[in-house]
């Protein structure tokens, strides 16, 4: 098969992934509206925003309800999703106006086939011991380079993905040699306990259920001081950016506000992570020190966003995430680093996050 063939068949392939998926996830954004249609005023514009159940400032928004009293004349509409690749869905399919995503979905979601219009607007934190290979005991596997002829899950097209691929080319292990599942996060926690699967890449909570019977095998932060690092954005529409450039400021406000909380209060950040996350104060406070949370002042600087007109440097970390993702044949090509450059949203920074 010549390589102009394999792209062409494996962007049919994507494509038809897409479209189910995109069905799947209108059908359930549908669902969505109607159970929150009951307790929202009707004469207000409905903000949606896209979450996960992983340690964030954006549990904290969420769970104090600060978008809500900051933005009174709106309704506020969260969804969760299970990964990135749900959420990169529902941005084509226009069911969501925010989303927290990694940044190897966002990489994917920049480049083609899918080429969605959203812009960078924050940072969530940046992957460390919160993301990891973890092999079952008794499996055999002590390395990376034990994973051959393995069965392995981790959530496709995520973060955990990204990282994999990453480690299996760092152990100079053809990823066509190891049997690799497309299981969600808590699909593979179940898949796991029944026996069915050897090893498993993939993030906070699962991974600390995972890790009670399995051994840490690699972590991203590891992964990412070799060169690979991956982190967990927040993008917005390009067109809701657009036509609500103040919405948008007051969203990055309350996250940088959760950022500081993380900082100054730790213990008051883990009390609305835990609420979020259905466990005990303590668990997340443990699962928060796992991860890297920048302040705000870090998020507008050249290092990461940049500041207004002047793209930061998270632009190069998106493409070359996208070269990697083309060189694996997960996409077909990388966009330029000015396009990624042209996907970070810095108006009004570093003024924006400024705390006032």
């Amino acid at each position: 098969m010549t390589t102009s063939t394999r792209f062409a068949r494996s962007r049919g392939g994507i494509k038809t992934r897409l479209l189910a998926a995109v069905v799947a996830v209108a059908a359930v954004a549908g669902l969505s509206a109607c159970a929150i249609g009951d307790g929202t005023d009707s004469s207000k514009p409905t903000i949606r925003l896209a979450y996960q159940s992983f340690p964030s400032g954006d549990l904290i928004v969420k769970n104090n309800h600060w978008l809500e009293d900051a933005l009174p004349d709106y309704n506020i509409a969260w969804t969760k999703f299970d990964s990135g690749a749900d959420i990169n869905t529902a941005f084509v399919a226009g069911k969501i106006d925010f989303g927290a995503i990694g940044s190897s979905p966002v990489a994917r979601g920049l480049s083609d086939p899918l080429r969605i219009d959203y812009k960078v607007a924050f940072v969530l934190d940046v992957a460390g011991d919160n993301e990891a290979l973890v092999a079952r005991n008794g499996s055999g596997i002590n390395s990376v380079a034990d994973l051959k002829g393995k069965r392995v899950a981790t959530a496709f097209a995520s973060t955990a993905h990204y990282s994999l691929l990453a480690a299996l080319r760092q152990a100079n292990v053809d990823p066509a040699s190891v049997d690799l599942i497309d299981l969600q996060p808590q699909a593979s926690l179940a898949a796991w306990q029944r026996g069915d699967i050897d090893a498993v890449y993939t993030w906070l909570p699962t991974l600390d259920e995972l890790r009670k019977d399995g051994k840490t095998l690699i972590t991203s932060r590891e992964i990412a001081t070799a060169g690979k690092p991956t982190l967990d954005l927040a993008v917005v529409s390009g067109s809701f950016a657009k036509d609500h450039p103040d919405v948008v400021d007051t969203w990055r406000k309350v996250q940088a506000r959760a950022l500081r909380l993380i900082h100054s209060d730790p213990a008051a950040a883990a009390k609305a992570i835990a609420a979020q996350l259905g466990t005990t104060e303590e668990d997340a406070a443990a699962q928060l020190k796992q991860g890297t949370y920048l302040t705000p002042e870090e998020i507008a600087s050249p290092e990461w966003l940049g500041t207004d007109g002047k793209p930061g440097r998270l632009a190069f970390n998106l493409f070359s995430a996208a070269q990697f993702l083309a060189e694996q044949k997960q996409i077909p090509t990388a966009p330029s680093e000015q396009e990624f450059g042209n996907a970070l949203y810095t108006k009004g920074l570093p003024d924006v996050l400024a705390d006032k």
